[in-house]
């Protein structure tokens, strides 16, 4: 119950502060800046030391990019048939492709599953954070009017994400060196992600005209928190995958988008009002849809 109302008062928050005109207008650009500076590399130092990483883990891996491809080609058919701008095009395909398997994530599992079923999320996790600086970061360029699209300016913003090297140096710097001794410092900055991305969220989100966003909101939504997790679930099937793995990746597959997202398309500026509605819709409307996908994973019989 407590990360359920921290999601509602850091949101909350947000919209307070904005309305209240007590912060910058740009206040949120600065609270961005330490989230993908500091905060996120701070993640993967928090667990992928920790993850111990075995062959049955390749499908909570691969369940991210499967999203990410037939989101790929979701938006594509739709965009197809509602022509949209450049920028809103960049907007939906980060926010349909990408998941919210930490913060939101994570208090869920533990909530339905259990704590110790958190190292097969991070995984999921993880490997939508590379999506994002890799992929999402390409997209993100190429949907912008403000940049480019250079080899040479695609791979410097990629290699200049912080983290991605934050995923790098956690995978390879505890081979060579111990640093466990940082693990409470690493504990207390990833902590700030949420809190922070959800203030963030709050600041920038405005109802006002949310009516002529509906149209893309039920869309990026429907397959976020309805098709995605179908995918993957006849993914597990297919592969005839039984137990907690496939359910996790199912599970995490189902939550809403990842708030970085948000925080990208606002840099890029790829629409990102209908970006962090899309977000912040989809964070309420996923209490009910998560409970939804525990009741099947648990009463199937299919996992």
């Amino acid at each position: 119950m407590s990360n359920f109302l921290l999601i509602a008062i850091c949101i909350l928050l947000g919209v307070f502060f904005r309305k209240s005109g007590k912060l910058p207008k740009d206040a949120h650009k600065g609270i961005n800046a330490w989230i993908i500076n500091i905060a996120l590399p701070a993640v993967s130092f928090k667990y992928l030391p920790h993850v111990a990483f075995t062959s049955e883990l390749l499908f909570p891996a691969m369940a991210p990019l499967l999203i990410w491809c037939c989101a790929w080609l979701y938006v594509y058919v739709y965009t197809k048939y509602n022509p949209v701008s450049k920028a809103t095009l960049g907007g939906l395909k980060l926010t349909t492709g990408l998941s919210n398997t930490s913060f939101v994530g994570f208090p869920l599992i533990i909530a339905y599953f259990s704590e110790k079923e958190l190292g097969i999320a991070i995984i999921s996790d993880q490997v939508n954070f590379i999506l994002l600086s890799t992929i999402g970061i390409v997209v993100a360029i190429r949907s912008s009017q403000n940049y480019k699209l250079e080899a040479r300016a695609v791979l410097k913003k990629v290699l200049s994400f912080p983290p991605i090297w934050g995923c790098v140096l956690a995978l390879s710097m505890p081979r060579y060196m111990d640093i466990s001794a940082l693990d409470p410092l690493f504990d207390k900055l990833a902590g700030t992600v949420g809190p922070l991305a959800l203030f963030s969220i709050g600041l920038q989100l405005k109802f006002g005209g949310w009516f002529g966003e509906m149209k893309h909101i039920s869309f990026a939504l429907l397959y976020k928190l309805l098709l995605a997790p179908i995918i993957v679930s006849l993914f597990a099937i297919v592969l005839g995958l039984k137990g907690n793995i496939p359910k996790i990746a199912i599970f995490e597959a189902a939550m809403p988008t990842l708030l970085t997202s948000g925080i990208i398309a606002d840099q890029y500026n790829l629409n990102p009002k209908l970006s962090n509605l899309i977000i912040g819709v989809g964070i309420v409307i996923s209490f009910l849809t998560t409970a939804l996908w525990y009741f099947i994973l648990e009463q199937s019989g299919l996992f």
